[in-house]
């Protein structure tokens, strides 16, 4: 499971069980995260929660990580079993919106947000499996 964690919203994406292909799931509100990732979790196996790691083109982490690391503290407490990772994060939301343009999603539809951090988590999640081949 990959997660593009945003202070609004957090989209999430789950690969099949053979670790082969990654999948858009949904986007949650993120005061709602913890909560929805529970109930998942108690439903679904999920061995590994791969969060993006946004980055500032300097390499610096972006203003957004706090919040990350404090996101990531609270799961490990609550699931101290799954092992998080951490993916390069930079690029995804230009490269999910090219990725609709190029799938034919139509103009309004890209503007959902939702989507974007959907396929961003995707977008995530790939890199991160690819890496793992």
């Amino acid at each position: 499971m990959a997660i593009d964690y945003g202070k609004k919203r957090t989209g999430i994406a789950v690969t099949d069980t053979l670790h082969i292909t990654a999948n858009g799931l949904c986007t949650v509100e993120t005061p709602n995260l913890l909560t929805y990732l529970t109930e998942y979790i108690r439903k679904e196996s999920v061995d590994t929660l791969v969060v993006g790691a946004p980055q500032r083109m300097s390499g610096e982490p972006s203003a957004i990580e706090k919040d990350i690391r404090r996101f990531i503290a609270q799961f490990k407490k609550r699931f101290p079993t799954i092992h998080v990772e951490r993916e390069d994060e930079r690029f995804t939301s230009k490269m999910a919106m090219n990725t609709m343009i190029a799938g034919g999603v139509k103009k309004m539809k890209r503007r959902n947000k939702s989507l974007v951090d959907q396929v961003s988590a995707t977008l995530i999640l790939q890199s991160y499996l690819g890496d793992d081949l």
